[in-house]
C-alpha cells in the first residue's frame, strides 16, 4: 500500500492530513534543496524519482490544510528550482499558496490579477484556468465563475473535472436542470463512474423534492434518481452513497401516494417502479446499508474506507426505520 504522503490529499482525513504535513520537515531535510545543471545529471543517473515531485505537491496541499504556510513553501521553491517559475502546473500551485496565506480580500483580488495576466498571455493555461474559477468561488461572484466555466468547456469539452465544477455552481444558484445536464456531460466521459451516477442520483432526488415539483416532473426526477442509485451500486457493491440514495428515494416513495408504473411512456422516459419493487429495493438497500455500518464502525478489514460522516448519516437514516418500528 502507498505511504499516506502519496495519496490525493483531499481523500484524506483531517488527521491523516496532519500526520502527513507533520513529515514535511523530515522529507525536505532529507531532499537536495539545489537544482541546477546537476538536476539534469540526476535524471540520466536515475537518482531522481518521479515520487519525490508528488510527495512535494501533496505536502504543499496538506501543509496549507493545517497551516504550516512555511513547509508549504519551501516545498514550492523546490518545484520552482526544478521546473521553472513558467511551468503551468507550478504557476497553479504558487497561485494557491498566495490564495491560502491572503490576509483579507484585497490580497485576493491582486492574485485574482495575476491570474488575469497570465491568461491574457497564455489563454490555454488550463491549471491557472482553474485557479482563476476557484478564486471566483471562493470570493462569492458564482455568476463569474459559471461564466469562466463555459468558456473553459468551450475550448476543452472533454474535460469531466470542469462539467463537474459547473454542476456544483449550478445546483449553489438552485438550477437543478442545468446541474443536472453538466453532470449528466460527465457520464458521457465516464459512463462507469458509480460515484457520478449516485451524485447525479442525488440531483434528480432534490429536484423532485424542490418547491414546485409536481405532477409529472416529481414523478420522472424520483424515477432517474432509483435508476441512477440502482446504476451506481451495480458498479461499486459496496458504495455507501448508492445504497443510502436508493433507500431514501424508495423510502420516499413507499410513504407517499404517487402512482407508480413499471413501464417507460411514449417519450421513452423511465416511470416509478411498481409497489413490490420498490418494497425489494428498500429492503435491499437497508440490508446493504446496515451490513455497511456495522462493518466499518467494528474496522473489519476491507471495511476501513468509509468517511465517517457518511457511517453516521447512513445510521441516523436506519435508526428513523427503528424509532418509526417502535412507535
Amino acid at each position: 500500500m502507498a505511504p499516506p504522503i502519496l495519496f490525493p490529499p483531499v481523500q484524506l482525513s483531517h488527521a491523516a492530513a496532519l500526520e502527513v504535513a507533520q513529515t514535511a520537515p523530515a522529507v525536505l531535510k532529507n531532499s537536495p534543496s539545489g537544482f541546477g545543471s546537476s538536476s539534469i545529471l540526476s535524471i540520466f543517473q536515475g537518482t531522481e524519482k518521479s515520487e519525490q515531485w508528488i510527495e512535494y505537491e501533496n505536502l504543499i496541499l496538506t501543509c496549507l490544510r493545517t497551516g504550516d504556510d512555511k513547509s508549504a513553501r519551501e516545498c514550492l521553491d523546490r518545484l520552482v528550482a526544478r521546473f521553472g517559475a513558467d511551468n503551468e502546473r507550478v504557476q497553479a500551485l504558487n497561485g494557491l499558496v498566495k490564495e491560502a496565506t491572503a490576509k483579507n480580500p484585497g490580497e485576493l483580488e491582486a492574485v485574482l490579477k495575476e491570474y488575469d495576466q497570465i491568461l491574457s498571455e497564455n489563454d490555454t493555461n488550463i491549471p491557472i484556468a482553474k485557479r482563476r474559477i476557484a478564486l471566483l468561488r471562493s470570493l462569492g461572484r458564482t455568476s463569474d465563475a459559471a461564466s469562466a466555466l463555459v468558456q473553459l468547456l468551450d475550448f476543452s469539452p472533454t474535460d469531466s473535472e470542469a462539467w463537474s465544477e459547473l454542476s456544483d455552481v449550478y445546483l449553489s444558484q438552485g438550477l437543478y436542470p442545468q446541474a443536472i445536464y453538466a453532470l449528466e456531460e460527465v457520464l458521457v466521459l465516464a459512463p462507469n463512474a458509480w460515484n457520478i451516477h449516485a451524485r447525479l442520483g442525488e440531483l434528480q432526488y432534490m429536484a423532485a423534492t424542490a418547491s414546485g415539483a409536481t405532477g409529472g416532473s416529481y414523478q420522472k426526477h424520483m424515477a432517474e434518481a432509483i435508476k441512477r442509485f440502482s446504476r451506481s451500486i451495480e458498479l461499486c457493491d459496496d458504495y455507501l452513497r448508492g445504497y443510502y440514495g436508493l433507500k431514501l428515494v424508495s423510502k420516499t416513495l413507499l410513504n407517499s401516494d404517487v402512482k407508480a408504473g413499471a413501464k417507460q411512456n411514449e417519450e421513452g422516459d423511465f416511470t416509478l417502479p411498481d409497489k413490490d419493487t420498490l418494497e425489494k429495493l428498500h429492503e435491499l438497500a437497508t440490508a446493504k446499508l446496515a451490513e455497511i455500518v456495522r462493518r466499518s464502525t467494528a474496522k473489519e478489514r476491507g471495511w476501513r474506507g468509509y468517511n465517517e460522516a457518511e457511517v453516521a448519516a447512513a445510521r441516523e437514516l436506519l435508526a428513523e426505520d427503528t424509532a418509526a418500528v417502535k412507535r
